[in-house]
């Protein structure tokens, strides 16, 4: 596929996301109500195409409910109706998860709901005979089941979409899944995985130079394995080398690094302004948007083509408005 038609800014469908029914507003909670989230249905929404779906209801718990927890073995938890009016539901749970799963369209992310003893991605508390949870927290039963089945899925909670780094890690990386899965996964090609891997290079070395290395050193031809082992592989790298987010001063350098295109055709007064900007975001006095717009103002009139064409400049829809607040 086209790659100008996979720009974030130039997608003319909206993506695939799952979501924990009660974010959109849907009483399927414990208590007959919803966790509705105006980030998901605000702005997010204008991008994204929701998939619901929530566990409990699915498993047929029906609602109101009472509350759930889970038990026993953190390694092997078990779930339970916090009154203990029944035994061990795990197996309903899990039996509704798997054929779920079973059925699941091609999605490029999902969001989950936090706390939740089914769908929360982290410190979810299980508990002891004696009553207190160990110290050891998990991942909703849900929710590590989508991961061990999908693990390059970028998966969030929405409480964490509050957290501007965490926002904007989470929409790189369902952008980045969403333009890989079109453009290499429906059509694999050595040539579809190398284009791919030049437009998201600054992207990888913005969070990491040992991944980005390591990339291009499978690319390159010196492991002997199929394509489809190589595209496995490559998606699974690439994505694990994106999950966190990328820190300032990575950031730093790969703006720096990208003056450099500049060299040939831009005053060095000029480019030594483009540099003072980027200590500045470096002390944290400007948002990454401001270095960012300036270099690539420049970088669209002098710049090559393949510089223009980098992800890093706009990895999601610039409307979103994120680069504005990390």
């Amino acid at each position: 596929m086209d790659s100008h038609k996979l720009h974030p800014d130039h997608l003319s469908h909206k993506i695939p996301v799952g979501i924990s029914s009660c974010l959109l507003g849907e009483n399927v909670r414990f208590n007959g109500g919803h966790s509705r989230s105006t980030y998901c249905l605000g702005p997010l929404a204008e991008h994204f195409e929701y998939h619901a779906f929530c566990p409990e209801m699915s498993a047929g718990f029906g609602t109101p409910r009472p509350t759930m927890r889970l038990v026993g073995d953190p390694d092997d938890p078990q779930l339970i109706f916090s009154s203990k009016s029944s035994g061990d539901l795990s197996a309903q749970l899990k039996q509704a998860n798997h054929r779920y799963l079973d059925n699941l369209p091609a999605l490029d992310g999902y969001i989950v709901m936090k706390n939740s003893p089914s769908c929360g991605l982290s410190r979810i508390k299980v508990y002891q005979d004696n009553g207190h949870p160990h110290m050891k927290r998990v991942t909703g039963l849900f929710t590590q089941a989508l991961k061990d089945r999908y693990p390059t899925l970028p998966i969030e909670e929405d409480g964490r979409l509050n957290d501007p780094a965490l926002r904007e890690n989470f929409l790189l990386r369902v952008f980045a899944h969403h333009e890989f899965r079109l453009s290499v996964l429906n059509a694999p090609s050595m040539k579809s995985l190398i284009d791919f891997h030049s437009r998201y290079k600054y992207v990888v070395m913005a969070h990491s130079q040992p991944a980005y290395k390591a990339l291009g050193k499978l690319l390159s031809g010196q492991e002997k394995c199929s394509l489809d082992e190589l595209t496995e592989r490559y998606f699974s790298q690439f994505m694990s080398a994106i999950s966190q987010p990328a820190k300032r001063k990575n950031h730093c350098n790969v703006l720096m690094h990208l003056v450099g295109y500049l060299k040939r055709q831009v005053d060095v007064e000029v480019r030594k302004d483009i540099l003072d900007v980027v200590e500045q975001y470096r002390r944290g006095e400007v948002n990454l948007t401001t270095p960012i717009t300036l270099l690539y103002h420049y970088l669209k009139l002098y710049g090559s083509e393949y510089v223009k064409q980098q992800r890093y400049f706009a990895p999601y829809p610039h409307s979103l408005g994120i680069r504005n607040t990390v």
